[in-house]
């Protein structure tokens, strides 16, 4: 009973080949290797980590005049527009809002400046996706929060309007859902991403300016929201809705935390602008549905398998439930996964996209890492005398080789795997898998979305996915080809390593 890979040849992988083992390593061996890890020091304080982060934050991920880069190397793009650096904005503001931080607002100020400045609605020839804009105005009405320069109000002002008054988004069979591309160009996509945030926008544009204008435009598109893009079954947001101009579709399980986390934040919201209880209600059986369904055995958040998405906004809900609510399940949730990501720390300090993984040893984006730069921030506000627990459980985790794509399945006995690959191998889009865990497909059916590169790069030995059970047992970690769409594309898996610990 060891650690092993069965190879089966569905779809495009179709050829004749024999199961074969990988080296591996005895029960025995793993077992006393398990046993054997050294004491480890006592964890980091959450204020301590929260610091850090924003040292991270700052030192790391911030370039200098404006810009962000998009990874954790100063060779990455250095940029100020759309969601994976407005990510990074974001949380610095949540390190403002939490502690206000000194070293913050000059930062804020220099990012204000490179702001995007967003031209009138088009009308006619439109290229800007839908969902930019929305993003860029969160950022800048997160600056606005810092800084109350008028002229930062007005670019989220522009950025808003620049979809909410433009024709070219509200069409199809559910117009009342924006296309991601003007007029649905090459995929008929509705993505969350556009509407989930302009919500939240529009809430945060009725508290800057007091025009009730934008509270009317965010309870209308909650209520499409609503219709859309919810799986009452699973009591959580899908991403994606694909409508091909007379019937809507919404792609089943696709629960991205960025989602989630801004309809959490929003009804939170909602409800202390309108005085309607049902958005609180709804907010926090979302929250709970994050809680009880997008975690491992071990309980922590590891169930979104793609890299486009940002968990930062997520951890804003859970952090308005905590606070604004009082919701004990959320102020739990924040605790346990900034316990568990401190443990998921580059040497540089930028996380891994698991809170429950290893450190990343390849290049990390800012996609990747925005999540756990948020939640050891929130954790420093809401506990900071309480304490990170170290973990040895990745450090005397033995790696094993292989070559898995659809059709194989591996099988360990541990508490811990971590899967590994090049993330956009066949850059930059297409190409997924499911996985099921001992026979149960994951929750959050994106599986291992491979090929999607946010950063347009191959970046080898990422870690593609993770997962944790409380103590050490036999499991399998089954694959199969990703079923096409229009958005995923077809199937594609090729891992190069795994880790068992």
């Amino acid at each position: 009973m060891g650690t092993e890979i069965a190879r089966e040849c569905p779809g495009r992988y179709r050829r004749r080949m024999s199961p074969r083992l990988v080296p591996v390593l005895s029960l025995a061996a793993l077992v006393l290797s398990l046993g054997a890890r050294a004491a480890t020091p006592p964890g980091d304080t959450f204020a301590a980590a929260g610091a850090a982060a924003t040292a991270t934050l700052i030192q790391v991920f911030y370039g200098g005049n404006g810009k962000w880069h998009e990874c954790d190397s100063s060779d990455c793009p250095r940029v100020n527009q759309d969601w994976g650096v407005d990510s990074l904005t974001y949380a610095l503001w949540l390190r403002w809002q939490t502690a206000h931080d000194s070293s913050i607002p000059p930062v804020m100020q220099q990012l204000a400046a490179t702001a995007p400045t967003y031209p009138p609605p088009c009308t006619a020839s439109c290229d800007s996706w839908s969902d930019v804009p929305e993003w860029d105005a969160i950022a800048a009405l997160r600056e606005y929060a810092v800084l109350g320069d008028p002229a930062v109000l007005a670019k989220a002002e522009a950025a808003f309007a620049t979809v909410e008054g433009s024709n070219a988004y509200r069409l199809g069979g559910c117009p009342e859902i924006r296309y991601q591309q003007p007029y649905g160009q090459d995929n008929r996509l509705k993505t969350l991403e556009t509407d989930g945030n302009a919500i939240k926008a529009a809430i945060l544009l009725y508290r800057a300016t007091g025009d009730r204008t934008y509270l009317a435009d965010a309870t209308q598109t909650y209520a499409a929201v609503r219709r859309w893009f919810f799986d009452r079954g699973a009591g959580l947001y899908s991403v994606y809705v694909f409508d091909d101009g007379s019937r809507c579709r919404q792609l089943p399980h696709r629960f991205f935390a960025s989602v989630n986390g801004d309809m959490i934040w929003s009804g939170v919201a909602l409800a202390a602008a309108t005085g309607d209880a049902e958005y609180r209600r709804e907010a926090l059986a979302t929250g709970r549905a994050v809680a009880s369904s997008l975690a491992d055995p071990a309980g922590v958040f590891a169930d979104l398998q793609a890299e486009n998405d940002v968990v930062e906004p997520l951890v804003e809900g859970m952090y308005s439930l905590a606070t604004g609510l009082h919701a004990s399940f959320a102020r739990s949730w924040i605790l346990t996964n900034a316990a568990a990501a401190v443990n998921a720390r580059a040497p540089d300090g930028a996380f891994g996209r698991f809170f429950d993984g290893p450190p990343p040893t390849a290049r990390t984006t800012a996609w990747q890492s925005n999540g756990g730069l948020g939640i050891e921030i929130a954790a420093a506000k809401l506990d900071p005398s309480g304490r990170t627990a170290a973990s040895s459980v990745w450090t005397a985790a033995a790696r094993f080789p292989t070559d898995a794509g659809p059709g194989t399945s591996i099988t360990i006995h541990g508490s811990a795997v971590a899967l590994l690959g090049t993330l956009g191998e066949t850059c930059c889009e297409a190409g997924h898998a499911r996985v099921f865990v001992d026979g149960r497909e994951t929750f959050d059916r994106t599986g291992i979305w491979q090929d999607k590169s946010s950063l347009g790069q191959s970046i080898p030995d990422s870690i593609l996915f993770a997962w944790r059970w409380p103590h050490p047992g036999r499991h399998t970690i089954r694959f199969e080809p990703g079923i096409p769409n229009g958005k995923e594309g077809g199937s594609f898996l090729h891992l190069t390593s795994f880790l068992v610990g």
